[in-house]
This record gives C-alpha cells, sequence and structure tokens, in this order.
C-alpha cells in the first residue's frame, strides 16, 4: 500500500509523446514523516500515520509535541491514519520518511478532501432538481414542488431531498491515474480533477 499527503496545488494541462492534451491535478506532496504504525496485536487493527505540514512548536499542544517526539518529528500540523487490513504495512518504518517516489505512473489511486464549500443552496443546484414552467403567470420557476401530503401521514419524512448547506463535507473519489511524477520538487501529477480547494490538504493512497 503507498499513501501520502499533500497540498492540491492547482490544475494544468500535459501533453503525451502522440501530442494528446491531458488534464491534470497538481499536488505538492512534501517528504511524509511517518509518526506511528498501529498493529493488529497492540492496537487491534493495521495502520500508518503520516504527519505533513511543518508548523511553528506554539501552534500545537504539548500532547502533539510529546507524541511527535518519539519519532524526533518536527512540529507538524496534519496528521492522517491510513488503514491497511490487507497487512502490506512493512514498507514503513517508524520515524522514516514517505515520498512521491513510492507512487508510479500509471498507478490507480483514491483522493479524499474536504469539498469545496458553496453555502446555503437551492434543491436545483444541490440535487440537481429541474426547474418549474417559466410560462406567463408561472410562480414554480425554481421551488422543491411538493414534499408530501397534509393529511397523512402530516408530516415531512427525513432524507427528503430539500434546501441546504452544499459541500465542505469530506469526500472519496476513486479511480485516479498517476499521469506524471517530479521526485525533484515532489509534485505528484493526477489525470483529472480531484476534490478540494487550492492549498488544501488532500490523502492520496493507492485504490484497490
Amino acid at each position: 500500500m503507498a499513501a501520502i499527503l499533500g497540498k492540491k496545488i492547482g490544475m494544468t494541462q500535459l501533453f503525451t509523446e502522440e501530442g494528446e492534451s491531458v488534464p491534470v491535478t497538481v499536488i505538492e506532496a512534501t517528504p511524509n514523516r511517518v509518526t506511528a504504525v498501529r498493529t493488529k496485536d497492540e492496537d487491534g487493527y493495521v495502520a500508518v500515520q503520516l504527519g505533513f505540514g511543518e508548523v511553528k512548536e506554539r501552534k500545537l499542544t504539548k500532547a502533539q509535541l510529546g507524541h511527535l517526539a518519539k519519532t524526533e518529528s518536527p512540529a507538524l500540523k496534519h496528521l492522517r491514519e491510513f488503514r491497511d487490513d490487507d497487512g502490506k504495512l512493512g514498507e514503513f518504518e517508524l520515524g522514516g520518511e514517505v515520498t512521491v517516489d513510492t507512487f508510479e505512473v500509471g498507478d490507480k489511486v483514491k483522493v479524499s478532501a474536504v469539498a469545496i464549500g458553496k453555502g446555503f443552496q437551492g434543491t436545483i443546484k444541490r440535487h440537481n432538481f429541474g426547474r418549474g414552467p417559466v410560462s406567463h403567470g408561472s410562480h414554480n420557476v425554481r421551488a422543491p414542488g411538493s414534499i408530501g401530503a397534509s393529511a397523512d401521514p402530516a408530516r415531512v419524512f427525513k432524507g427528503m431531498k430539500m434546501p441546504g448547506r452544499m459541500g465542505g463535507k469530506r469526500i472519496t473519489q476513486r479511480g485516479l491515474e498517476v499521469f506524471r511524477i517530479d521526485a525533484d520538487k515532489n509534485l505528484l501529477m493526477l489525470r483529472g480533477s480531484i476534490p478540494g480547494p487550492k492549498n488544501g490538504t488532500v490523502e492520496v493512497r493507492t485504490d484497490g
């Protein structure tokens, strides 16, 4: 299993040897520090914890600094655990570093990040509802329509698709492909788009 934390830089286009234009998302993944390794015997599950994003020590609590001091790690802002129930964590060494070289061009990966928040939105934008007629006298152009009967059951069922806050939730996108790797600049380029805003923290791991 290959996994790494990085920062989404943005999107651009690259070209194949045949001249085909490929849209890619650029992720800057500086070397991650392995801050913990979870085992079945001690923790009940198998996982690796990676640290990313060096910050000043005053921005972390004493508990966080004490945890990082066990592996002589600097002050790291982001700590994430990557579970591996298949037991393929032999390549991760406590206190070691993980770089973009752990991935190979053509690898299938999945990316997790907090999606861009879009605020309070209606049903057309949030749930892809169709609009009402826009003829003369229509009062139902972008209204959601009926949300339930009045007499029976005389309430609105839970889970109805209605207006509300859109985005701002953790999303995992699968089936992405590693298109190019620049180990000198710690860059990972994935074909297509990924969730999250620019400069947002993303989690990249092999899919499957």
